[in-house]
């Protein structure tokens, strides 16, 4: 539900500003357009907010899903790089809505765009960063797993043999 009102609040800042040309609100000078769109875009990311949170819930429990699959015992950190996965996607969605916005601001745009952009990588990386932690950390206790398996089965058919 979260999205859809989302999507409606998007697709009315596409197409109702435009009915405003030429209004400026007074006292703060700003156009009306930009100030309308500016609202219904807010309101939009307050429901892709709520959303998201409903997406992490589903995450999850597909996470488990996942898990249960593989026969991987149930582990915290490997959800933590679910979550990791959809942060990244979210980050980067988000990212992509806002830069349009943001590159219309006069005289300071492309400054904030840049800063946006540099924003979102550096929190790609530091989730990436997380996220290779996590995994080398479950892929090292599970080979220590696998090479204790396999060295007492030729501890085993050594004695076995003798």
């Amino acid at each position: 539900m979260s999205v859809t009102i989302a999507i409606i609040f998007w697709v009315t800042s596409i197409f109702v500003p435009p009915l405003f040309e030429g209004v400026v609100v007074p006292g703060i000078e700003v156009s009306g357009p930009f100030l309308l769109q500016g609202c219904l875009m807010l309101i939009g990311v307050v429901f892709v907010v709520r959303a998201l949170a409903d997406a992490l819930s589903l995450a999850d429990v597909l996470t488990d899903i996942f898990l249960r699959r593989l026969g991987a015992k149930e582990d915290r950190s490997l959800k933590r790089v679910g979550r990791d996965i959809i942060y990244m996607i979210v980050i980067i969605l988000v990212a992509e809505a806002a830069i349009p916005f943001i590159s219309s601001v006069p005289q300071v745009g492309n400054m904030l765009t840049g800063a946006v952009s540099l924003a979102a990588l550096f929190l790609i990386v530091v989730l990436i960063y997380d996220m290779g932690r996590i995994l080398y950390r479950t892929v090292e206790e599970k080979a220590e797993v696998l090479a204790n398996r396999l060295y007492k089965r030729a501890k085993q058919e050594t004695k076995g043999r003798a």
